[in-house]
């Protein structure tokens, strides 16, 4: 502990507790009664030592929600004796942190430290997070910026060059439990006056639903404990049909715009690509329980069934559309099930790429080789004067050849003569078509003389 730490006591006693929410009156005020991030601040580790010393860093919190970014803040200011000041990127704007600065100025020109915690820090704009950046140089303030989004995209390189990033994880059920039953005995600060009774099994259902988030866990006791103080048919019991008014509108951690939703989507098309149909549909069902737009999955899994898939199903790319036209038809929830059955079905097709690095490759060759000319026989010749000038001079008509195929006639540039952009695999129907194209390859090499 800090070796004079109560000025910043009041930084958990600002309010009348009784009018607080059981997660504010719980909140740690210790690095011991913190639940979860053993990793960072467990015996021993770098950053709890750092605070027991009373030498603190800039820092950025980084993780979900409920995983205790404001208590670690407000834990920082305690171990090192120093003011804290509160700003949140969602509700303040460039005044409010103007104004916090200025404060933090008077305390640095008095010789007293400010931590100054900044919510939500990714919703700040590059001249809003650039405010700070001289600040911190001086050592004004020690900048705490929590969010919930990855810093790397989010924040300034400039705001990350200076400040060391800590992440943190989910709280696991165990530890959610270990924080319900410390709230269920504490007196002073808890729900222990009231003496509930809950069983082992419906703090389990608390933890599951509360998803990693400590907040949320203690927000559903304190509901749960509401309704089983009125409306339970065993006041002071918290019994499953308690649990179940509680829990009946749970819903795990989903952001339709920040990076669960880029890495859940990434879960579902490398699921795809990996020909797992598990992992597939789940990915799928996690996304459309979060709130994903069905149309947009749609869409993804057609380009899936373009770029996987491929040639070596053709079907697959039909089904997509099928199974897109049929949500649009049907809506949810019963053309959530062509979806399902898509992103079933594309898992188990066979896979090929080679379309599509066929693409990648012409792409380039045209980027790279210029404006390469169309060879003359190939040209059209809709005039006497084109005509005259050789245009279309030699051309082959291919149905008139033997076999269909004019096999010594050149269709790509002079400078790209040769040149392979499709190699089918060896899966699916690529396989058969591999075979075809080889020996078709052979042939007009044999007959181009080459």
């Amino acid at each position: 502990m800090p070796r004079n730490p109560s000025p910043s006591a009041d930084l958990f006693a600002t309010e009348t507790d009784a009018l607080k929410p059981l997660a504010e009156r719980m909140r740690p005020r210790s690095l011991d009664e913190i639940v979860g991030q053993q990793r960072l601040v467990g015996p021993d580790k770098a950053l709890r030592r750092a605070l027991e010393a009373g030498k603190i860093h800039s820092m950025v919190l980084w993780g979900p929600p409920g995983c205790g970014k404001t208590t670690l803040a407000l834990l920082v200011a305690r171990y090192a004796d120093a003011d804290f000041r509160a700003i949140s990127a969602v509700l303040s704007g460039l005044p409010d942190v103007r104004k916090a600065l200025a404060e933090a100025e008077v305390n640095f020109a008095q010789g007293r430290r400010t931590v100054l915690f900044v919510d939500e820090v990714h919703r700040f704009n590059k001249t809003q997070q650039d405010a700070f950046l001289p600040h911190i140089e001086r050592g004004v303030i020690i900048f705490i910026g929590a969010t919930t989004e990855n810093p790397s995209f989010e924040l300034n390189s400039a705001l990350l060059s200076r400040c060391r990033v800590h992440v943190l994880e989910p709280v696991s059920g165990d530890d959610i439990i270990a924080a319900l039953k410390r709230a269920l005995a504490d007196s002073e600060r808890g729900l222990g006056t009231l003496q509930l009774q809950v069983g082992d099994e419906a703090l389990d259902s608390i933890a599951q639903a509360a998803d990693g988030d400590v907040r949320r866990a203690l927000t559903l006791l304190e509901i749960a404990a509401e309704l089983a103080d009125h409306d339970s048919s065993e006041p002071g019991r918290i019994d499953q049909t308690t649990l179940t008014q509680v829990l009946a509108d749970r819903t795990r951690r989903f952001d339709k715009q920040g990076e669960q939703f880029y890495d859940q989507i990434s879960a579902l098309h490398k699921s795809v690509r990996s020909s797992d149909p598990d992992a597939a549909v789940y990915w799928l069902c996690r996304m459309l329980d979060g709130g994903v737009d069905p149309l947009y999955l749609a869409r993804r899994m057609t380009r899936m069934a373009v770029e996987d898939v491929g040639l070596a199903e053709p079907r697959a790319w039909r089904m997509a559309l099928d199974a897109w036209d049929t949500y649009e038809r049907l809506g949810s929830p019963e053309g959530e099930l062509g979806l399902a059955q898509l992103a079933i079905w594309l898992a188990i097709a066979p896979k090929s790429n080679a379309a599509y690095m066929a693409y990648n490759k012409a792409r380039a060759a045209v980027r790279e080789g210029g404006t390469l000319e169309v060879p003359m026989h190939l040209r059209n010749a809709p005039t006497k004067l084109m005509k005259g000038m050789g245009y279309g001079k030699g051309y082959q008509y291919d149905h008139d050849a033997e076999g269909g195929i004019a096999l010594d006639q050149q269709c790509l540039p002079d400078a790209l003569v040769g040149t392979v952009f499709y190699e089918p695999v060896e899966r699916g129907l690529e396989l058969q078509l591999r075979e075809k194209l080889l020996d078709l390859r052979k042939r007009r090499r044999d007959a181009q003389g080459s």
